[in-house]
């Protein structure tokens, strides 16, 4: 030890993996539009990884259909796992097992190919959303939803026509956003256009909701909750802020991402283990931007 300290010694990362055929890097996919609105995953994630003496290797996309042009580089880098926050469609999951890398699946499911996967269970928080604006007796809705490509984005968005559906209101205006604030404000003022009058506006995600609430009370002079009431999803650190105390349904982050990591290392040390799925319940934050019963 006297004389690695002499020498400078320091070992190198790259021939430890050439030994033990572990890199200790896990490649993270993941959207830009999740790194920028809901950052608290990332952070998460890395911590976690972190915690396990793994260092993170980040592929952004600019959509979650872009998700073949990171695949050719994952492989390159050999890394001992993959922690995917954007959709995959049978033909990329089974790649993985071609490839012998293990994958979890973060807040989506797979399709037929089998994937072990943790997410949130946004079907279950968006209808509990819907189901206390009806019970209040909204009946007059509109949804505000995300990229068509966005996994988590339809899935909220079809729970929330779905329940409404089955309370017997058929038609229901909706506008696309990006997940930004600016784009909130723009689908809610187009809506006030085609609907003129609305009781309810279902947003997939927060920032949209907030910014939706800022048209509706800046644009149109209408009160929130009095005059229309607004719901979002996620329970991010804005939604918590005073000017809007959204009502809104909270991931339990800290517990899926210790899960998603826990789970990908558990196949790294045993490729055997068969694919499984934990779905995690969503919080509901009362907030103070809807009525509800």
């Amino acid at each position: 030890m006297k004389a690695a300290g002499e020498l400078g010694y320091r070992p190198n990362a790259l021939a430890q993996g050439l030994i033990s055929r572990r890199t200790h890097l896990v490649a993270v996919i993941m959207s830009s539009l999740t790194m920028l609105h809901y950052p608290e995953v990332l952070a998460e994630l890395s911590h976690r990884l972190t915690e396990r003496d793994l260092r993170m290797l980040l592929f952004s996309l600019e959509a979650e259909s872009d998700v073949d042009g990171v695949l050719e580089q994952v492989w390159r880098h050999s890394v001992d796992g993959v922690i995917c926050a954007a959709h995959l469609t049978d033909s990329q999951v089974e790649q993985f097992i071609a490839h012998r890398v293990p994958l979890v699946l973060y807040n989506r499911l797979s399709g037929r190919a089998p994937a072990t996967s943790v997410a949130c269970d946004s079907v279950a928080g968006q209808r509990e959303l819907v189901e206390r604006l009806l019970a209040a007796g909204h009946r007059r809705f509109a949804v505000v939803a995300g990229p068509a490509d966005s996994y988590v984005g339809e899935e909220r968005r079809r729970a929330a026509l779905a329940r409404l559906g089955e309370a017997g209101i058929a038609t229901v205006p909706e506008r696309r956003g990006d997940f930004s604030y600016a784009s909130g404000g723009e689908a809610m003022i187009a809506l006030m256009a085609e609907a003129k009058q609305l009781d309810a506006v279902v947003c997939v995600n927060d920032l949209m909701a907030i910014g939706a609430i800022d048209a509706a009370r800046e644009r149109f002079g209408l009160r929130i909750p009095d005059d229309l009431s607004v719901v979002g999803f996620d329970g991010t650190d804005p939604a918590g802020w005073n000017s809007y105390r959204l009502c809104s349904i909270r991931q339990p982050v800290r517990r899926m991402t210790q899960a998603a990591v826990d789970m990908l290392l558990e196949r790294v040390e045993d490729a055997r283990i068969p694919p499984e799925r934990r779905l995690f319940s969503g919080q509901f934050m009362e907030g103070q931007s809807a009525r509800l019963a």
